[in-house]
């Protein structure tokens, strides 16, 4: 998924038709909550109906109440009435409640399910996904469009929907009264809804841009929170608020433009519609000086002519309301349309019966090529076979491969040819979770979760014993400075592990690889962070959780993979030396360089 396509600010050529086709991409996510849009139709039939009741009641109040006739009659006339409409009243409030309440839960319902939903489809996203599309503007799809589907939902369904009963029950109503007056005011309407029908898509346009700069600036804010360290050693604040403000304000400016196209529809509307209402009353009040039709007549059609003018109001507020959800409901549906192009199989192979001695791993002929730059090859034609129980170390200059090897053994990507094996089944094969959790890994740059030191190397296996933990964190070197923490294994790390140095932060991500105890383990970088210390206890620590597992070892620094059983030396996407250490730098090649200078380099140090 391109940024272009999450983010754009194009017109779209079939904006009427895509305002349509928006909404019935809601269809799977209302069609569970029937009973209660069944129970709120009732309310809201019994709503409008006790609102078109009441014109006529005053009707009678004028006809029959105010008649030149005896005067207990009248009073009687209008002491009916008046109850009457007391207990129409009544039957609208009653109504109008359990309307409120039902589409209230149902906008809250639904809106909650459609937030699941879009988080539950982007986080079984391939990282391609994240190649491309920033967190925050997902963030801003999940809450904000979300939000105006709500009130879609909530309440302009339902506004919509009482309003075109009142205005066809209006309507009806009006030529009950008056067929000359109403055939004119329906002319006349006619004439009217065209100009506000046309300037309609132009607000809608706008309102798709104006949620797609909101969705901008809080990408942006999202990306340079999460980089703070680093804006304020660069003393980039004040820059940095400078680019968000030009990004709020392109967004206010894109949202005033939406603002003002809604008000100028809203003034054209009010001053259309009343105008044609008022022309009409004139007619009738014309009408009734003339003996043509009663004041009670006159009166009903007044208040029929009110609540049809008032729908129709009520409907362009609506209509605007339902143009910006419109946009949301796209952008939500572009994100939930968007296929992982990592699927697993539609009928997995099981992984063969686990053995002591780890994984077998193995590459054949694979070239893979980032989506983001397939022109350049970050493997090519690699072969590599792994035996269970070894352990295989890969270094090389930046940019050979290295990390990109741990990326297509866990499947985050697909080699364009060739395949990997893991126990001789092709990892396509294999279900993601069996093949995943088949894995441990300690990435360079460890994540810390907003959670305590506990939780956070539970993460490694959901269903592990504090006791568990416990060990796993001893193995990993770690026990002791989590138990000096505040509240020791309960201690609240901070977002990130702002709280941790780097190397707690790598040692707390061993741990949690150790606990997951898989046959196969991926190192990359993994005492990169460490002191000299601390490097000595994760080693011997590292050393003891590879006995019986396969191990994978990426290194920049060679001390740490001089044990390793074998040495990949990797450049530009291919395997270009492979020994032990010993024989490598008798070799004089790529390896015996970066020992020279590694080594040379500490000598000159010490």
């Amino acid at each position: 998924m391109s940024k272009s396509t999450t983010s754009t600010t194009q017109p779209d050529p079939r904006a009427e038709k895509g305002s349509l086709a928006a909404f019935k991409g809601l269809l799977p996510f209302l069609r569970p909550y029937r009973r209660q849009f069944i129970l709120a139709a009732i309310a809201l039939v019994f709503a409008a109906g006790a609102t078109l009741a009441i014109p006529y009641a005053f009707k009678q109040m004028i006809d029959h109440g105010f008649a030149p006739a005896t005067g207990q009659r009248n009073i009687e006339n209008v002491n009916d009435t008046f109850l009457a409409l007391f207990a129409v009243a009544s039957v609208l409030a009653v109504a109008t409640a359990a309307r409120f309440y039902t589409v209230s839960w149902l906008g809250e319902r639904v809106t909650a399910d459609i937030r699941s939903a879009v988080y539950r489809h982007v986080v079984t996203q391939s990282p391609e996904f994240f190649e491309t599309t920033q967190t925050g503007e997902v963030l801003s799809r999940i809450t904000t469009d979300t939000t105006l589907i709500q009130a879609v939902v909530g309440t302009s369904i339902s506004v919509a929907l009482r309003n075109m009963l009142l205005f066809l029950g209006g309507l009806v109503m009006l030529f009950v009264t008056s067929v000359k007056l109403s055939s004119i005011i329906l002319g006349l309407l006619v004439l009217v809804v065209v100009p506000i029908v046309l300037f309609g898509r132009r607000v809608r346009t706008l309102s798709r841009a104006s949620q797609d700069r909101i969705a901008d600036a809080s990408a942006m804010a999202g990306e340079i929170l999460n980089a703070m360290p680093t804006v304020q050693s660069f003393t980039h604040e004040n820059i940095e608020s400078a680019r968000f403000g030009k990004s709020v304000e392109g967004a206010f400016s894109t949202a005033m433009k939406r603002i003002r196209a809604r008000s100028l529809l809203t003034m054209i509307a009010i001053v259309l519609v009343f105008g044609t209402i008022v022309f009409v009353l004139w007619l009738g009040a014309h009408a009734v000086l003339e003996g043509a039709m009663t004041g009670g007549d006159l009166g009903q059609f007044i208040l029929y002519a009110s609540i049809v003018a008032g729908s129709i109001g009520a409907l362009s507020e609506v209509m605007g309301e339902a143009q910006r959800a419109a946009g949301a409901t796209e952008r939500l549906l572009e994100l939930l349309s968007v296929k992982s192009p990592i699927q697993n199989p539609p009928k997995p192979v099981a992984l063969p019966a686990r053995t002591a001695n780890g994984a077998a791993l193995s590459l054949n002929d694979v070239t893979f090529s980032y989506p983001s730059r397939p022109e350049t090859a970050a493997l090519a034609h690699l072969t590599l076979q792994i035996k269970p129980g070894e352990t295989v170390a890969v270094v090389g200059p930046s940019g050979a491969g290295k990390t990109t090897l741990f990326q297509l053994f866990l499947r985050f990507y697909d080699p364009q040819a060739g395949s990997i094996t893991l126990d001789g089944v092709d990892i396509r094969q294999l279900d993601l979770h069996a093949l995943r959790d088949a894995i441990g890994i300690v990435p360079q740059d460890t994540v810390i979760f907003s959670a305590d030191a506990m939780e956070n190397i539970r993460y490694g296996r959901a269903g592990a014993t504090d006791d568990e933990v416990i060990a796993a964190a001893k193995m990993a070197a770690a026990h002791e400075f989590i138990e000096r923490l505040p509240q020791g294994y309960k201690s609240f790390l901070g977002e990130r592990g702002v709280r941790l140095s780097g190397g707690q932060r790598q040692r707390i991500a061993i741990a949690r690889a150790l606990l997951k105890n898989p046959p196969l383990l991926l190192l990359d970088e993994a005492t990169s962070a460490l002191d000299a210390e601390s490097e000595r206890l994760v080693q011997s620590a590292l050393e003891a959780a590879m006995v019986g597992r396969t191990t994978v070892i990426i290194a920049h620094r060679l001390a740490t993979v001089q044990r390793a059983d074998r040495i990949i030396v990797m450049e530009d996407g291919k395997i270009v030396e492979t020994g032990t250490h010993a024989s490598l730098v008798a070799l004089g090649g790529v390896y015996a360089n970066l020992a020279a200078l590694q080594f040379h380099s500490v000598h000159v140090t010490h």
